[in-house]
């Protein structure tokens, strides 16, 4: 006799958020932001509406276990602003997601895009789950339930997802395919991040890892530091965090530090990254790698390097981890990694701090590219697309390097005035309808 079907909400119902209860993340980026607001001279009702979002879509949807019983999930949606095009954003699958991190995620979108001029606005997306317990048939029904609820909300033309944490090119080929049965044809632009099979770009994988390592170049010029043989350190071994090492370390970087969740490992003589990997994919972790000494993330965060590459999630930089930072440069390639009070902490240290919005834009940068291939159905050979990335990163940061100079600021401030500004005066080009 089969299994009766249960229904279970895995999820506590969420209540309606106010002000005092808003993540550190959202309090974060407002800080920021306002900070280049007071800069522009932005007037208070300019900055309520650029700090609020446009729309904010939360859904709680049933899946389908492999045991037979249903759950209940929750999932959100969050577009904050379109004044210079259609939203953009990625869609992450996390135990931890919450409204106000989705909210803070979608707004760093929209200064990213701006601060790199693509011309997108900023969005969010994501679902609180674990998909570390979840099995891909899971996953799958879970994603293409989780795309109908928010099809009304989503389009080509106007909110494009790609992916986050937990989320991926397969995730991305089936909202694809979920949003084209429905719209009864083919729609390759409803997504980026895609195979390349499918309509997704060459070069996109690597993209946002990539075009950090452009900036950081740039930011090692102006510091008079050779990258070849500089000591490196990445927090985060994902998609982002392995590629950036392996770039460096192709391009004759010593890696000597990577962390995950769990821990971190050194090696003051360099690692290999695709070793690394190799040895994570046999045993389940980096921890035990040959040749290797163990140690904890904020160990990993205060090692005496050239360049630190937080690449994991929010808030991993705290006022105590920056009063022992030992890198040169700091090159943001999660969001959000710093708060505030360690923010203010490493630029009285004089320490060089790419910030996430520019550090980490190669990832909308050649998500960009993707949609503009698709739309028209001419694609781009990696050259092209690797070249074209090279030049906007390294323009942008001429650009940001260039305003903090003229105007006494640190990076993070002056980049936040390049993107504010842009968005700003878009909006106000439109105006308010009615």
């Amino acid at each position: 006799m089969g299994k009766k079907n249960s229904y279970e909400k895995v999820n506590k119902p969420v209540k309606k958020q106010t002000k005092t209860e808003e993540s550190n993340v959202l309090k974060n980026t407002i800080i920021f932001f306002t900070r280049a607001a007071e800069i522009l001279k932005l007037e208070d009702e300019w900055q309520s509406l650029l700090t609020s979002c446009n729309r904010s879509l939360q859904v709680d949807f049933p899946v389908k276990m492999d045991d037979g019983s249903i759950k209940i999930f929750v999932g959100y949606r969050v577009q904050h602003n379109n004044a210079r095009g259609p939203f953009k954003g990625g869609i992450r699958y996390h135990p931890d997601v919450s409204l106000d991190e989705i909210k803070a995620l979608s707004m760093l979108m929209t200064w990213k895009c701006a601060v790199v001029n693509i011309p997108f606005g900023g969005a969010k997306g994501g679902v609180i789950c674990d998909p570390k317990k979840m099995s891909i048939s899971e996953i799958e029904r879970l994603t293409r339930r989780f795309t109908s609820e928010i099809m009304p909300v989503i389009g080509p033309d106007y909110d494009i997802p790609a992916p986050d944490i937990n989320t991926n090119e397969q995730i991305m080929s089936w909202i694809m395919d979920t949003y084209s049965v429905c719209a009864g044809k083919r729609v390759m632009g409803i997504v980026t991040g895609k195979p390349v099979s499918i309509g997704g770009s060459l070069g996109r994988r690597e993209a946002t890892a990539r075009g950090c390592v452009y900036v950081v170049m740039k930011a090692a010029e102006k510091l008079h530091l050779h990258l070849e043989d500089a000591r490196i350190v990445v927090q985060g071994f994902g998609n982002v965090g392995f590629n950036l090492a392996d770039i460096m370390h192709r391009w004759g970087a010593r890696i000597i530090g990577i962390s995950e969740l769990e821990g971190g490992i050194y090696n003051k003589n360099g690692l290999s990254p695709r070793a690394v990997l190799e040895h994570k994919r046999e045993t389940g972790s980096i921890l035990g790698y040959s040749g290797s000494e163990t140690i904890t993330n904020e160990k990993l965060l205060t090692l005496k390097c050239d360049v630190l590459v937080p690449a994991a999630i929010e808030g991993t930089i705290t006022k105590e981890i920056a009063e022992n930072v030992q890198a040169k440069i700091i090159a943001e390639a999660a969001n959000g990694p710093t708060t505030p009070e360690a923010d203010e902490i490493l630029r009285q240290r004089g320490l060089f701090i790419i910030p996430d919005i520019l550090a980490n834009a190669g990832g909308v940068t050649v998500s960009y590219f993707e949609w503009v291939q698709d739309s028209q159905s001419f694609f781009w050979t990696e050259e092209q697309v690797n070249e074209t990335l090279e030049n906007i990163m390294k323009s942008s940061f001429e650009s940001v390097f260039t305003t903090a100079q003229k105007q006494d600021i640190d990076m993070r401030t002056s980049a936040y005035v390049i993107a504010v500004d842009k968005v700003a005066d878009a909006t106000r080009k439109l105006g308010l309808f009615p």
